[in-house]
């Protein structure tokens, strides 16, 4: 079972912060794959709340990438007390591209050899040269590349993504695929298992996660839970009765696994609703990456919006019929702060603790899902129970208010260490 945040010994985030001899303060430099601000997608509300818990009780310089064409503004605007911040332009991977071609060559995985960015890691090791750091945090695996940049620093590696590297494909899939898929899982192993020993510790997002880093590098025994979380506070509930019959669905097309999610959902799923619901609507909500969908009547895809919120709150349902891909999903943790309940495949509630039939419906058939789906459509009771006890597993396990100092507390463990091997 997943432990929960009550299994650690609840510190007022001064007390966090003061564990292992280092006073009030630590200087932190923390790498990101993704600039927080504006917290659009579950990648940056996770370094949005990491970043403002760390302000908190520390001096924290970010390095980050962002897309191109997009802003870079101050997270001191977004709530984020940080000293400083740098941010690069991310190089997109190019498969057939000649930097694409040479990756094939790498032991690193194709992708993180051809976005490496030598900008990034030219202003990594000036800062680590004229500043003194107690500790580094990476964020996500690719920022793991540039441990060469920071060597003999104590660092942790945060949300090891071990689903989405590690874990087998089970879809029904050809033997070519499936054997390309099993070789870019081998080369992530071996990709993590060299770089792990220059970090003190690492996170992953839920047991499950944990049990597939640890198969993958069993020599790595500092592997900790510290789960996907959101403020309660950042999500006002929406107080009047819910759009009849409407559906929602968030989420960037950039990660394949939300696209594959939706081609299966109108494909397959949303046929068998609409039998049954003519009236029924689906938004989607996040950017379309230009990849098209099968048309439906009632299916808006309202793209990149800047407020999520009062569409999700407004809606009767929230479908996230995910397949594949790794994490827990801030998506369904987000529906469940608007009172909005949530019907998804197993898959797409993996590493959460909530209950089926209790606190979520889990349907992985196209008509079971359908069912599950018209189901709470029908039924205004049945979804206030679900959305009642949601809400209640939510305030326990993932309020990042409770969550918070697990991290403080790694955070603080991770500092103490005063040389990592090389």
């Amino acid at each position: 079972m997943e432990s929960t945040a009550t299994d650690w010994p609840v510190q007022t985030a001064a007390e966090a912060a003061t564990r292992g001899g280092h006073g009030t303060r630590l200087r932190v430099l923390f790498l990101s794959r993704w600039f927080p601000c504006p917290p659009v997608n579950g990648s940056k509300i996770r370094i949005f709340n990491l970043l403002r818990t760390l302000c908190e009780c520390h001096s924290v310089v970010l390095v980050s990438f962002r897309g191109a064409g997009d802003p870079a503004p101050d997270p001191r605007g977004c709530g984020i007390n940080i000293d400083g911040f740098h941010t690069f332009v991310f190089p997109e991977f190019r498969p057939w591209s000649a930097k694409g071609l040479l990756g094939f060559l790498s032991p690193a995985p194709r992708s993180f050899f051809a976005s490496y960015s030598s900008e990034m890691a030219a202003c990594i090791r000036e800062l680590v040269r004229r500043d003194h750091f107690d500790l580094v945090i990476a964020s996500q695996i690719q920022m793991a590349a540039y441990h060469g940049c920071f060597r003999g620093l104590p660092a942790l590696l945060e949300e090891v993504e071990s689903g989405l590297l590690l874990g087998r494909c089970s879809r029904e899939i050809s033997l070519g695929v499936k054997a390309r898929r099993e070789m870019t899982r081998r080369k992530h192993a071996r990709f993590l298992r060299s770089v792990l020993c220059h970090f003190a510790q690492c996170t992953v997002v839920s047991e499950s996660e944990r049990n597939l880093l640890r198969e993958a590098v069993p020599a790595f025994p500092a592997v900790d839970i510290v789960p996907n979380a959101i403020n309660l506070g950042d999500y006002p509930r929406h107080e009047s009765e819910p759009r009849p019959n409407t559906l929602v669905f968030a989420g960037s097309f950039r990660y394949r696994p939300n696209y594959e999610a939706m081609m299966w959902f109108l494909n397959d799923v949303f046929p068998h609703i609409r039998r049954q619901i003519p009236d029924v609507q689906l938004t989607i909500l996040g950017d379309h990456g230009g990849l098209l969908l099968p048309s439906h009547q009632g299916v808006f895809q309202a793209g990149h919006v800047k407020d999520v919120r009062p569409v999700i709150g407004s809606s009767t349902a929230s479908v996230v019929p995910i397949l594949s891909g790794g994490g827990t999903r801030l998506k369904i943790l987000e529906s469940i702060a608007l009172g909005t309940p949530v019907i998804a495949t197993g898959k797409g509630a993996e590493g959460l603790d909530l209950e089926p039939e209790r606190h979520i419906l889990i349907a992985d058939a196209p008509e079971t899902f359908a069912a599950a789906v018209v189901r709470l459509l029908r039924r205004p009771e049945e979804r206030q129970r679900l959305a009642e006890a949601a809400m209640r597993q939510l305030r326990a396990k993932y309020d990042w208010e409770v969550v918070k100092y697990r991290f403080l507390n790694l955070v603080a463990s991770a500092a103490s260490v005063s040389r990592v091997n090389q």
